[in-house]
């Protein structure tokens, strides 16, 4: 059984606002993270997207700042999108509702003048994409000496999206002396190597084996030769339309996306589907996260970067259109569904190319995906000459990646067109001379 909220040296305000949101018992990671939090300790945790992460750092950081307090913030939360310090900044409201403790969050994509302003008018907590909160630093409108608490959530992401040069900078201008979370889905090198900078002493907090799947998530794999039987693959389980309640189809690329939430407009229509991916304006992507959340929308067609961060209840199926090539990113994306405890589906389409990813996804979640038969009444379309170069060219790399030595077959082509056969004597006697090379034709034209 789970550990009620009230064990934990929580106010009555705060665990008002917990019972106000739903919320009864802990999950196993604030369980494990709380009470370490609440001591003043550094704490490195690692959970998955869905596990409740939020909340874990968020109740202590709450409890340790008790009421709004001066000018400037005293705790500093790092996320690496602004879709995530925006899902971050809504649990902080939610759970500071009997307080008067003030959140500013700071993010790209739209001007730094209102950002200016609230952070002016007195601020206790910043959540921040590391990129702006360093551009408004620098401008000299943030003060970080009275910073107490940073945090870092989702820092594995951070890696992946070059924002180290950034951290790097900011851990030189917060105070030496503070508390610091770290909080992460996996535990790779990169990770390692940053917390090994970053954090004193660390309490370990894990609550699943690293990037464990949840155990409410059923997966499933569908081996697919092209993108185009994808998309029939994809029409045909849309069909059972009864049993999706709420969707979200993974793209790797913009235009993969596009592609995708085109079709599926022209499927449904385009009250039923949105898209999310970088190049959306960000009210765009504001407005069609909040319709998804709010049952406006059933399919909400994503980019992995768009998509992090998303906090949405109730979604029962989750469609990798294409298999990530960040093998972590399988772990986040599947995680949207089978959210606190509740059951979800996550399907993966497999071209040639992807295997070589599929084959470390299952190393990385130690366990194989099931593998269901393609349904009979799917069309599979011959793969186009381009895409099937494009994906042995993809599978040559691979090979490459795993053996340097290897030549790979478009290697050898390239070779064989090099040597160019030895012109014939009199060819080479023409060019030697300056003289043009003569054919039948040309002769003939002479003649005339």
């Amino acid at each position: 059984m789970g550990v009620p909220f009230e064990d934990f040296k929580l106010n009555r305000q705060i665990l008002n606002a917990i019972a106000d949101a739903g919320y009864t018992e802990a999950t196993p990671i604030q369980q494990k993270a709380i009470p370490p939090i609440l001591n003043g300790q550094d704490v490195m945790g690692i959970a998955q997207t869905g596990t409740g992460k939020t909340a874990a750092y968020v109740l202590p950081l709450l409890m340790k700042l008790k009421y709004a307090q001066g000018n400037d913030a005293r705790a500093l939360i790092l996320a690496p999108t602004r879709e995530l310090a925006m899902q971050i900044e809504e649990n902080i409201r939610q759970f500071a509702a009997n307080t008067d403790l003030r959140t500013v969050i700071l993010y790209g994509g739209l001007g730094p003048k209102t950002q200016i302003e609230n952070i002016k008018k007195g601020v206790d907590i910043i959540v921040a994409t590391p990129g702006r909160f360093l551009d408004i630093y620098l401008a000299g409108h943030i003060l970080t000496k009275p910073l107490q608490v940073l945090v870092l959530d989702e820092a594995d992401k951070m890696m992946d999206m070059g924002f180290m040069p950034q951290i790097n900078r900011i851990l030189e201008v917060v105070p030496r002396k503070r508390q610091n979370l770290l909080f992460s889905a996996t535990m790779s090198d990169k990770v390692q190597m940053l917390s090994g900078n970053f954090l004193e002493f660390p309490t370990i907090v894990e609550v699943t084996p690293q990037a464990t799947p949840a155990q409410t998530i059923s997966q499933y794999l569908y081996f697919v030769p092209n993108i185009k039987t994808k998309i029939n693959l994809l029409k045909k389980l849309l069909d059972r339309d009864e049993e999706i309640k709420k969707l979200i189809v993974f793209c790797k690329t913009r235009t993969s996306a596009e592609d995708v939430y085109k079709f599926l407009v022209r499927k449904f229509n385009d009250e039923q589907v949105k898209v999310l991916h970088a190049n959306k304006g960000q009210n765009t992507r504001i407005n069609s996260i909040n319709a998804f959340k709010t049952d406006e929308v059933k399919i909400l067609v994503a980019t992995d970067v768009a998509a992090r961060g998303i906090d949405v209840s109730n979604v029962s199926h989750v469609i990798n259109f294409d298999v990530p090539i960040v093998i972590e990113d399988y772990v986040h994306r599947i995680g949207r569904t089978g959210r606190a405890l509740q059951a979800g589906e996550a399907v993966t389409f497999c071209n040639p190319a992807e295997e070589y990813y599929l084959e470390k996804i299952e190393k990385l979640i130690r366990q194989p995906i099931e593998v269901l038969p393609l349904p009979a009444d799917v069309f599979v379309e011959e793969t186009p000459y381009e895409e099937r170069q494009e994906q042995n060219r993809e599978i040559d790399m691979q090979k490459r990646r795993e053996n340097p030595e290897f030549k790979g077959a478009f290697h050898e082509k390239k070779e064989r067109v090099e040597k160019k056969p030895t012109l014939g004597h009199k060819q080479q006697l023409a060019k030697k001379h300056g003289k043009p090379k003569t054919t039948r034709g040309k002769s003939i034209r002479k003649r005339k």
